[in-house]
């Protein structure tokens, strides 16, 4: 039946405890009953204080507001309820209100009623104006400071969103996170009143049963003014503190979780943790054993006291000692061979380096692990010239590979492998070793430029350097062949979590200059892909400054991708100029023929980038032929710059970057104004007819 009307015997509980508060208030109920739920409100007042202080963090029981109205509801029907049974059995007797309220009206203030009213006096106090107000307030503050703040954690959820640091459903979370707790702040404000409002209403409660008690024991039971104070206000006096006790306990409780700090431990731990330091333990001990050395002062309490204090130092102080001496050794449970964790299948390193089973002891630490030491070099060196944290690297063993084999990735794709002898020393000839040379040794390729190589034993070192060899180990080869690829991708090492590092660096420096591109109008992302574009075309971001300065420009005439690349580079310009020529000397550069350019800027073009497509056939005479003039000037020659139109720069800087590296694409606009210029070669030109020889004299006679 429950199911059909879509309910739940939980569901039901609530309802049904609205209504027993109502019945409480309105029929008369047997003494023993009252007994019961007066246990009850106990109980469940203290089981609100334990919950409250077990709490990481005010939203673990962000109830509270709600519970504290159904207790204070609770205790009002209770008071309801018991000051009927006082005002009309009061006159039989203590047990005649139930054992509870004559325990209390007996044992804990000796029968006394005047003792009584004082003892409930001052817990009034205690409760209204020390811990309720004092919860309110904070409640009141923490209310306004939530709701104050609210737009602000919404806004930064939206960038997080943007930026891609967040799915959608994290970033729902979150908001559902900051609309509850502006909601549970907002209601501890007003459940504070309920608190102050129930003190009152005790405070009400316990004068209209000593007056009502009073004249009631004379007028309707004929008993002396003595005795009826006696009964009745002895009654009423320990119904006021059975009600003002757990009273007492919830005002603790709101305070409590009103004043929490977000923390992974409960009250208890955090208290604990932080009164753990044994520097605060000795200044006790000895400002207990001064005022104990005053002969005026209990020495047997202040003594024992400073003694307790300075134990308690020693305890904690060999204890901490014990924690740095020993390592933590966390017991893990056998490993089940059934259960695959997403660490086993997924690799979160970006570049990764797989040896051979024979290569193994390069990472050997008790042998000095050489290949750490040589990656390591690597990553710094990596850092300093793209400029920016390079991620760490991850070395592995790889049973797939031959002995002698490594492997290098990036992201999971190949990047580059070779074979190598690990027992033995690499001869690079590099263009400077003997012809008539008789080193002997196995022949290979220098897997980093291809340069012809021999393997040859570490004794015969010392000949090979006199031979005229480049002589490295086998460490090095890895490093120098890691250090060669990465190189030629810095835009594939760059995160978001390095760009925002960055920014970050920038922003305690420059935080005007952050604030007009991020969040605003870029987004981590956005910047990303601008960074990666500024890297996949040589630039270092080596110097943050001038590259959002020049960001900065470009976003006040377009946020289009592709528009603001062109824009940071013509402000780049001079930079970009002078990673191959001094702006003093003059810069060689090769220009496209006037039709040839105009063809390629109006020929093809690719749909989805709007760029300019160079034909294939004329592609590769362009690229051989800039390929033959760096060939020609010869290795000890200045670099060249090839200068174009800026709708061409990016076709032809992807068409050169495969066919002649060493020659640097920039649009004309790049080119700063005072940088004087050697004009190489025009490429396309018509080559000059060749001139007639000159007439002789006897041609002319004839």
């Amino acid at each position: 039946m429950l199911k059909r009307f879509g309910s739940s015997p939980g569901a039901l509980a609530l309802p049904a405890g609205i209504l027993t508060l109502i019945v409480l208030m309105i029929v008369p109920i047997p003494s023993f009953l009252l007994d019961v739920f007066f246990v009850l409100n106990i109980a469940l007042s203290v089981a609100i204080l334990m919950a409250a202080m077990n709490a990481e963090k005010p939203l673990d029981f962000s109830s509270f507001p709600s519970v504290l109205l159904f207790a204070t509801l609770l205790r009002l029907s209770l008071n309801v309820a018991s000051t009927r049974v006082v005002l009309v059995h009061g006159h039989e007797g203590g047990a005649a209100a139930g054992h509870v309220i004559e325990s209390f009206g007996a044992f804990l203030i000796g029968g006394n009623f005047a003792v009584g009213l004082f003892v409930f006096l001052i817990l009034m106090i205690i409760n209204m104006v020390v811990v309720t107000r004092g919860a309110g307030r904070v409640s009141e503050v923490s209310a306004r400071f939530t709701l104050d703040a609210l737009p602000g954690k919404q806004m930064a959820i939206d960038a997080d969103l943007a930026a891609g640091l967040c799915t959608a459903d994290e970033a729902k979370n979150r908001r559902r996170e900051v609309s509850t707790e502006a909601d549970f702040y907002g209601s501890m404000d007003g459940a504070s009143k309920f608190v102050k409002g129930d003190a009152v209403a005790a405070l009400l409660i316990l004068g209209v049963n000593i007056i009502a008690g009073f004249c009631l024991g004379m007028l309707s039971h004929g008993l002396t003014a003595g005795d009826s104070a006696q009964r009745y206000i002895t009654l009423a006096v320990g119904d006021a503190l059975v009600a003002q006790v757990p009273s007492l306990l919830l005002s603790i409780a709101a305070a409590v979780i009103v004043t929490r700090v977000t923390d992974t431990r409960d009250l208890s731990g955090q208290i604990g943790g932080q009164f753990a330091s044994p520097r605060t333990w000795l200044p006790v001990a000895v400002i207990l054993g001064a005022i104990g050395a005053i002969p005026a002062m209990p020495q047997t309490v202040f003594l024992p006291a400073a003694g307790l204090a300075g134990w308690l130092w020693w305890s904690l102080k060999k204890r901490e000692e014990r924690s740095r001496q020993a390592p933590v050794v966390e017991v893990l449970p056998p490993p089940d061979p059934s259960r695959i964790t997403l660490e086993d299948v997924s690799d979160h390193t970006l570049v990764t380096i797989e040896l051979g089973y024979g290569l193994v002891h390069l990472v050997d630490e008790r042998r000095g692990a050489p290949l750490v030491a040589r990656i390591t070099g690597v990553r710094k060196q990596l850092s300093q010239a793209f400029g920016f944290v390079v991620p760490q690297f991850r070395v592995r063993d790889s049973l797939e590979l031959p002995p002698g084999d490594y492997r290098l990735l990036l992201g999971g794709v190949l990047l580059g492998n070779a074979a190598i002898r690990a027992d033995r020393v690499l001869a690079i000839d590099a263009g400077e070793a003997r012809r008539d040379h008789d080193l002997m040794g196995e022949p290979t390729r220098d897997p980093s430029f291809g340069c012809p190589a021999l393997w040859i034993e570490p004794a015969q070192r010392d000949q090979a350097i006199a031979e005229g060899f480049l002589t490295v180990d086998a460490s090095t080869v890895v490093a120098t062949h890691l250090n060669q690829l990465l190189g030629e991708r810095p835009h594939m090492l760059l995160g978001p979590d390095e760009v925002r590092s960055i920014i970050e660096g920038v922003r305690e420096r420059s935080a005007g200059l952050v604030e007009t591109i991020h969040p605003n109008p870029l987004s981590l992302g956005a910047l990303t892909r601008l960074f990666h574009a500024l890297l996949e075309d040589g630039i270092s971001v080596a110097h943050p400054l001038p590259i959002l300065s020049a960001i900065g420009q470009a976003v006040q005439q377009s946020t289009e991708h592709e528009r603001m690349i062109d824009i940071v580079r013509a402000e780049l310009g001079s930079m970009i100029v002078a990673r191959i020529c001094p702006p003093t000397q003059r810069l060689p550069v090769l220009t496209l023929e006037a039709g040839l350019e105009q063809m390629i800027v109006n020929g093809m073009h690719d749909p989805v980038t709007g760029q300019p497509v160079i034909e294939p056939d004329l592609a590769r005479a362009i690229g051989e032929r800039v390929a033959d003039i760096v060939a020609e000037r010869g290795p000890a020659a200045p670099p060249m710059a090839l200068i174009v139109q800026p709708r061409a720069r990016r076709a032809l800087a992807a068409l050169l970057r495969l066919r002649a590296p060493g020659c640097l694409v920039i649009s004309i606009s790049e080119l700063p104004p005072t940088q004087p210029i050697e004009v190489v070669s025009v490429i396309g030109e018509a080559p000059a007819p060749p001139s007639l020889p000159a007439p002789t004299a006897q041609g002319l006679a004839a």
